[in-house]
């Protein structure tokens, strides 16, 4: 029997909703500000740290091989049928921007719009449901 930490996966799935709601709004009335910029770039950041947080969560509970990278996380997960295959490439997209969020934040263009995040208001919600249809059919 694993032990999946259903609790701590329902906490961060929780906050899928709000993340994609400000992910929309952003996208919908983008006009490049500072706070804008700021603010996308912590939406961005915090939906990284959920995917990878459930990944690990769902690496750990069902004892799948360890990940050495965030990109491993989601294929790890993937091929363990978290989440469909069509998904793992933007999931993929959006770890790949944690080191320019965290680390090479002096240079990120606050001004701009990134693609994932119209992409991902969308997105995280079909990784919620898909998550929690994963959990229900393997435990």
């Amino acid at each position: 029997m694993y032990f999946v930490n259903r609790e701590q996966i329902a906490v961060r799935l929780d906050s899928i909703a709000e993340l994609a709601t400000a992910m929309e709004m952003l996208a919908v009335n983008w006009q490049g500000t500072v706070l804008e910029g700021l603010a996308q770039e912590r939406a961005l950041h915090l939906a990284i740290e959920t995917v990878t947080d459930i990944g690990s969560f769902l690496i750990d509970g069902f004892i799948l091989r360890d990940a050495s990278s965030y990109e491993d996380i989601i294929e790890i997960t993937g091929e363990a049928g978290a989440f469909p295959l069509e998904m793992q490439a933007v999931l993929t997209e959006l770890v790949m921007l944690r080191k320019p969020l965290v680390q090479d934040y002096y240079v990120w263009q606050r001004s701009e719009l990134q693609p994932l995040t119209k992409t991902l208001s969308t997105l995280l919600p079909a990784f919620k449901k898909s998550i929690e249809d994963y959990l229900e059919r393997e435990l």
